[in-house]
């Protein structure tokens, strides 16, 4: 089993260029249909429909949520691939496995307002703030993946031509820059950053106070710190400020089809919740400010 996942984790890493987060999560699920199929005396090349069936709705009955379930049974799809490309298997038992059912809830977005609070708060008079409000208004700015913010790359950005690369699993977008970005990342780079690095070969944007690179736990601790400062009663998380990204732009008139490349999204549907939220608020504006929405 053990060569099985390390086999599975270059595959995932090699030829399908997860991220870490997507590696670590596939591994994790993995692991644990493995474990549950020990128990039942199944060796894993052996296991058909039924089983990972059976073992997903072990999954629901013990109250793991339906998006949870859901990609555990990715993660088993994609591990059966790999063994049939392996020629351990010969066909793909998880192929049809039906998906537990998901009601998508629209994500959580910051009014227009509300991000100007936010990125008011960190404190332009010491490194520290200088570098969080960087990273805020990029994120906002770029409705770049927390991931992606703390791997971003120097090298990665083009401020002349107010832009960056953004590479992700293996493929790169390009995504404009507002002035007030620009500037950030400007400033940022030449009197903050080279008094925060550890080593003037540190090739990441954003560095913490050891002068290493960000983590994504470290970024997550940042903007639950400035929420609270701004007294911001939302359930904030480092996504609230990409999915506002794209509500505002898609509210703003933005083109579909332009919001996802800019967001990187492989399915348009992906993208089209968000013309839900502005749907939704635009019909909360409407029975606001109509004059007879409110009559029965």
């Amino acid at each position: 089993m053990e060569d099985y996942l390390r086999g599975f984790e270059k595959y995932l890493r090699d030829v399908k260029h997860s991220s870490d987060n997507t590696l670590s999560s596939y591994l994790r699920d993995v692991r644990q249909f493995s474990e549950f199929a020990a128990e039942k005396n199944v060796n894993l090349p052996d296991a058909d429909q039924a089983f990972i069936s059976n073992y997903l709705k072990h999954l629901l009955a013990s109250g793991k949520s339906p998006a949870t379930v859901n990609r555990s049974a990715a993660s088993i799809k994609a591990f059966y691939i790999f063994l049939m490309d392996e020629g351990v298997v010969d066909y793909l038992p998880a192929k049809n496995v039906c998906p537990a059912r998901v009601v998508r809830k629209l994500p959580e977005i910051l009014t227009s307002k509300e991000v100007e609070l936010l990125l008011e708060q960190p404190s332009m008079s010491d490194l520290k703030g200088c570098r969080d409000r960087t990273m805020l208004e990029l994120l906002y700015a770029t409705g770049i993946q927390v991931t992606e913010l703390t791997t971003l790359k120097v090298s990665e950005l083009n401020l002349p031509g107010s832009y960056i690369h953004c590479t992700s699993k293996g493929k790169t977008r390009i995504i404009p820059l507002y002035p007030r970005a620009v500037k950030a990342l400007s400033d940022y780079l030449t009197t903050v950053r080279p008094r925060l690095t550890a080593s003037p070969d540190e090739e990441t944007l954003f560095v913490n106070i050891n002068g290493e690179p960000m983590s994504r736990q470290g970024f997550w601790k940042i903007i639950k710190h400035y929420k609270e400062m701004a007294g911001i009663k939302k359930d904030i998380t480092p996504h609230t400020l990409r999915h506002s990204f794209a509500a505002h732009l898609l509210e703003n008139g933005a083109d579909l089809h332009a919001v996802q490349e800019m967001l990187g999204h492989a399915d348009v549907s992906s993208t089209r919740i968000y013309t839900q939220i502005v749907s939704q608020h635009l019909k909360e504006v409407y029975n606001k400010a109509h004059p007879l929405a409110s009559n029965e």
